[in-house]
């Protein structure tokens, strides 16, 4: 209750600053972001979790629920990660959407998010094959921008390779390094039971997923595709 409390009387300045990252970004992001706070209310129903977030074994015939692989990704059941969504969705339309454009911003968001989907999906698979646990198909829910936040790092890593965020006694911690230490993060924090399974599994899906995308598929003005720079390897 007392966290609550804090939380309402602080309502107004986090509306205040989520005013100010939002602001001059185009209707696409403030739209991502509205129905990312959608999908945080209708999380409270487990029903409503069941049905828009991608089941593993219900994603395959004869159910084929295609449809949550267009669903699942505005579903959030923590506040922090509402949050954290917002933040990069909005930083995403402030760095990244002035230099592609809405198009392509929409492009990859789509792009990102159902590969991971399906890439997930098909871990769990695997995962299956050789555990033979059911709970692996039909209890795991796959839902969140974890996926998409990873392109996003990968993205700022190809845009800004060398920005330096923090320095630390053991070096220097920049853009490059990012998609690989978070994922890192992800995996203690799994490990030791904070943090789902499924959310390392869609931030490594979505980093390998947007790096093939920006290395060799996507299109620029000149006419050529890819980023085919040493420094945007997948081992830098």
């Amino acid at each position: 209750m007392a966290a609550l409390r804090v939380f309402s009387r602080n309502i107004p300045y986090l509306r205040q600053q989520f005013s100010a990252l939002l602001g001059n970004t185009s209707p696409t992001v403030k739209f991502i972001c509205v129905v990312v706070v959608i999908g945080y209310v209708l999380s409270f129903s487990q029903d409503v979790v069941d049905v828009l977030s991608v089941t593993p074994g219900y994603l395959l015939p004869p159910s084929f629920q295609l449809w949550s692989t267009f669903t699942f990704w505005f579903l959030e059941i923590h506040l922090w990660e509402v949050i954290i969504d917002i933040v990069t969705v909005g930083l995403c339309g402030k760095l990244i959407e002035p230099l592609w454009g809405q198009m392509e911003m929409m492009k990859f968001f789509f792009l990102t998010n159902i590969g991971v989907a399906f890439l997930t999906t098909f871990y769990y698979l695997v995962i299956y094959a050789w555990t033979q646990d059911t709970s692996l198909l039909f209890d795991i829910h796959v839902h969140g921008l974890a996926g998409y936040l990873a392109a996003v790092s990968v993205a700022v890593k190809q845009i800004m390779p060398d920005h330096l965020l923090i320095k630390t006694p053991l070096g220097k911690l920049t853009n490059r390094s990012l998609p690989l230490l978070i994922l890192i993060a992800a995996i203690l924090l799994w490990a030791v039971g904070a943090l789902e399974g499924t959310y390392p599994c869609m931030w490594g899906s979505g980093t390998l997923l947007s790096w093939i995308y920006l290395r060799f598929w996507q299109r620029h003005s000149s006419g050529t595709r890819g980023d085919m720079a040493d420094n945007f390897s997948f081992d830098k």
